[in-house]
């Protein structure tokens, strides 16, 4: 069995209209939720094998909240260039690249494409995948190789709101 939880990074910030996109921080909501939703998923499953980041600022800062709540040390969220910008396949191929000796990973990135991947192991449409927003997918397969549309399904969807005003 394989598994994968895909997290949209937290709110970011646009309060500095110069800046490049790949820098924006988090705004104040995004620095409630993104330790908030940490905390949740801890609570309720296992330490991941391996915790992987788009290079935005946004996404890698979310993460870094996650690794603190599982105990993992920040310097061990691996940034994947590709993440970023990255179309649904494109995001696909980086999972089934993935080493077989990890069965649980994280993967923190962006919309729209998040949504887009949700949506190919969804039996239900999700229109979006709110900031902060985290679904899983499984697949009983035993290397990443295999995982695909065909073999994993969404097994989980959890997003602020719906723990939070």
């Amino acid at each position: 069995m394989k598994t994968i939880y895909f997290v949209r990074h937290a709110k970011s910030s646009w309060d500095h209209a110069g800046m490049r996109d790949i820098d924006r921080p988090l705004n104040e909501r995004g620095l409630r939720d993104a330790p908030f939703m940490a905390q949740l998923l801890a609570g309720k499953i296992a330490r991941p094998d391996r915790i992987l980041s788009s290079p935005a600022n946004r996404a890698h800062s979310t993460a870094q909240f996650f690794a603190s709540a599982f105990g993992i040390p920040a310097g061990e969220v691996e940034v994947v260039r590709e993440i970023y910008e990255a179309w649904p396949d494109e995001i696909i191929r980086i999972v089934t690249n993935l080493p077989d000796e990890w069965g649980t990973v994280f993967l923190f990135g962006h919309n729209p494409t998040f949504t887009a991947v949700a949506n190919m192991f969804s039996e239900e449409y999700i229109l979006n995948l709110p900031t902060c927003g985290i679904f899983s997918v499984e697949a009983d397969v035993d290397t990443w190789k295999k995982f695909g549309r065909e073999k994993g399904r969404l097994t989980a969807l959890h997003f602020p709101k719906q723990h939070l005003d």
